[in-house]
């Protein structure tokens, strides 16, 4: 919302805001492998947290000023989150439930956060174009394997609350068509 006030606006105190705020989230919350717990008490990548993290980051570094001052720090951290994306995307091309564990379920909204960022990181130079736009194809691909005929996503997690159980995130039901994907595969296709 800030961002959109700047971009509306052009008055920087909703740019800085929004930095300011990016800034505190990535220096509490991310990890060395540059990903994110669903909660501290929920040691989990969960993938459509991290999806949000994703974005957000994408659509911030979209108007952050080249000059400003919290702009490398956020692209840093955007940078090493995604060259961990990279690391855990699945051979079809998605990524899973929990990001880090192979046994569980590719889920779609999470996998269009991050093919969202890849594809306007690319595109913005941010990422190296030889080793994310493959990737960033193969998880479009995979995407668009994943509609309806009706142009429902499949595969999108339903709304999840904390908890530090693995089983918690393995048994979450999963829906056809839900909010939580279609607008990121819209943010998708429109990048």
């Amino acid at each position: 919302l800030q961002t959109q006030a700047y971009r509306i606006t052009g008055e920087a105190r909703y740019i800085d805001r929004t930095a300011t705020s990016m800034r505190a989230y990535l220096d509490r919350l991310q990890k060395p492998n540059g990903l994110f717990f669903h909660a501290p008490d929920a040691p989990f990548f969960w993938g459509r947290g991290n999806g949000w993290m994703a974005a957000g980051m994408t659509e911030l570094l979209r108007s952050l000023p080249p000059q400003h001052a919290d702009r490398e720090p956020v692209l840093a951290a955007y940078r090493r989150m995604m060259e961990s994306l990279l690391r855990y995307q699945s051979d079809s091309g998605l990524w899973r439930q929990l990001i880090d564990r192979e046994e569980l379920w590719e889920e779609t909204s999470s996998s269009a956060m991050f093919t969202f960022a890849f594809v306007t990181g690319v595109r913005n130079g941010w990422l190296d174009a030889e080793r994310f736009a493959p990737a960033a194809r193969r998880a479009w691909l995979a995407l668009v394997h994943q509609l309806d005929a009706d142009a429902g996503l499949r595969e999108v997690c339903v709304g999840t609350a904390t908890k530090d159980d693995l089983q918690h995130y393995i048994d979450r039901p999963r829906a056809v068509g839900d909010l939580h994907g279609q607008a990121p595969m819209l943010w998708t296709a429109a990048a």
